[in-house]
């Protein structure tokens, strides 16, 4: 499996749908809601999906089930971290050690080991990553980067869970859309229950921008779970969250959150580590 350059543009495209929709949720008043409510949606936008293209065999159910679990780890720390930080230190931390932690894992779990270069790639964009989120702030916001790195740690799980899920589908669209038919129901229950009076009026006024976050959510992943299927997991992983760069950018033009020297030194870093996956 290598690397080449239409899975390389696809996921630098996948990556800036994935910064779109987590700007969306850091500029919601209510984070939890939001994330649930997108993810609602995408399990209604999915369901047409599914009766096109069916359901993936029986033996990528197994991934299916663990990916369900873990993705409401994943989205209640996605939550909690957004709620508590800003979205220039809580999107780096959590996406910048989520490579490394798939690479380290996927000798292991997959067989797969980077070249050289590739850990030279791999190793510049989650540093660029970690030079966009890390800064003085971290230490007064200690619960945003708890909930940041526990989330790192659930990015790694499911990344590896899913990849293994959708090669053993060998159809990646059946994968993806049952994953996301399933996936928004257990979260949005749960932070439902809990709101209970706010939902119905929330919705009303977020559901065409939620629409369109469930939309670029599951495009996103779907786009890297395809490339998965081509690509080894760690490079497609470390080349996915080149979406931090796009977050930054978008955070600074959406949220005016202010771009410093730190901010340009990560993203030269996160450029230059990308060029290196592609040339592994």
């Amino acid at each position: 499996m290598t690397l080449t350059w239409p899975v390389f543009l696809a996921v630098l495209g996948g990556a800036l749908l994935h910064a779109s929709w987590n700007v969306l949720v850091k500029s919601s008043a209510d984070k939890a809601l939001d994330t649930a409510l997108i993810h609602l949606l995408g399990s209604v936008v999915a369901v047409p999906l599914v009766l096109w293209v069916g359901l993936p065999p029986a033996s990528a159910w197994p991934f299916l089930l663990m990916s369900l679990v873990i993705h409401v780890g994943y989205y209640t720390a996605l939550a909690g971290a957004y709620e508590h930080g800003d979205m220039g230190l809580t999107y780096p931390l959590m996406r910048g050690l989520a490579p490394l932690l798939v690479a380290l894992s996927a000798s292991a779990v997959l067989g797969e080991r980077l070249s050289p270069g590739g850990w030279l790639g791999v190793l510049a964009i989650s540093g660029g990553v970690l030079t966009l989120g890390l800064s003085a702030q971290a230490l007064a916001a200690p619960k945003a980067v708890a909930f940041a790195l526990a989330n790192a740690v659930t990015i790694m799980l499911y990344t590896l869970v899913d990849a293994q899920g959708v090669r053993q589908a060998g159809h990646a669209l059946q994968y993806v859309a049952t994953l996301f038919m399933l996936d928004g129901w257990p979260f949005a229950l749960l932070v439902f229950a809990r709101r209970r009076g706010k939902v119905l009026a929330y919705a009303r006024q977020r559901w065409p921008l939620a629409l369109g976050g469930a939309i670029a959510s599951m495009g996103s992943y779907g786009i890297a779970l395809w490339a998965m299927t081509r690509a080894p997991v760690a490079t497609v992983s470390a080349l996915r969250e080149t979406s931090v760069l796009f977050g930054a950018l978008l955070g600074v033009w959406l949220l005016k959150e202010a771009f410093t020297l730190r901010r340009m030194l990560g993203t030269c870093a996160i450029v230059g580590g990308a060029m290196a996956l592609r040339l592994a």
